[in-house]
């Protein structure tokens, strides 16, 4: 895999990415610092929605997810350039380029977590199109094996296994404020 850029000094109204696997945290983590940072919460997936007036599982099952990942694309090219914390779909980031787009908007953090937690958080949740499948705990597996090398391209990350929402909120708000200072 090509390792992608990812500028270094971001200015200072620079977006915040999430990136990561689904089930991370990276939507309820980044509206929580969306808030106290007084920026603009946006989540790819939910930009997506609204644009196509659909759910992320009928684009899917109507399009396929190629047509999404275009989508996504779309979103990577004209959502604002500052202000706002953005919760990224588990997938964006395994296109090339988008990474280093992304990059070059703002501070991109990854949040992890284990496969177990990820199911855990998962579970109920049935608009996650990939994971409705028989064995969505061996799913996530599969799917993480291949996402996880794309995740590891970020050099900024937290872990959220075994850490409560504020400790997660406070080690990213910490990361973000470095990266800019």
């Amino acid at each position: 895999m090509r390792r992608e850029a990812i500028p270094s000094t971001p200015s200072r109204g620079s977006n915040l990415y999430l990136v990561g696997f689904m089930g991370t945290g990276k939507s309820s983590i980044g509206r929580e610092l969306a808030r106290s940072l007084g920026y603009r919460f946006l989540d790819s997936d939910a930009w997506i929605e609204e644009r196509e007036g659909r759910s992320v599982r009928e684009i899917f099952a109507a399009e396929g997810e190629e047509y999404f990942r275009e989508r996504e694309a779309d979103f990577v090219r004209e959502h604002p350039r500052e202000g706002c914390v953005v919760a990224c779909g588990g997938g964006l980031v395994t296109r090339p380029g988008r990474l280093a787009a992304l990059g070059e908007k703002g501070v991109v953090v990854a949040l992890y977590a284990s496969p177990e937690t990820i199911h855990q958080r998962t579970s109920r949740n049935r608009n996650r199109p990939l994971l409705q499948v028989e064995n969505p705990l061996a799913r996530i597996r599969e799917l993480l094996a291949e996402r996880e090398p794309y995740y590891r391209e970020v050099p900024l990350g937290v872990s959220t296994d075994g850490r409560s929402f504020g400790e997660v909120v406070e080690a990213v708000r910490r990361i973000y404020r470095s990266a800019r200072a």
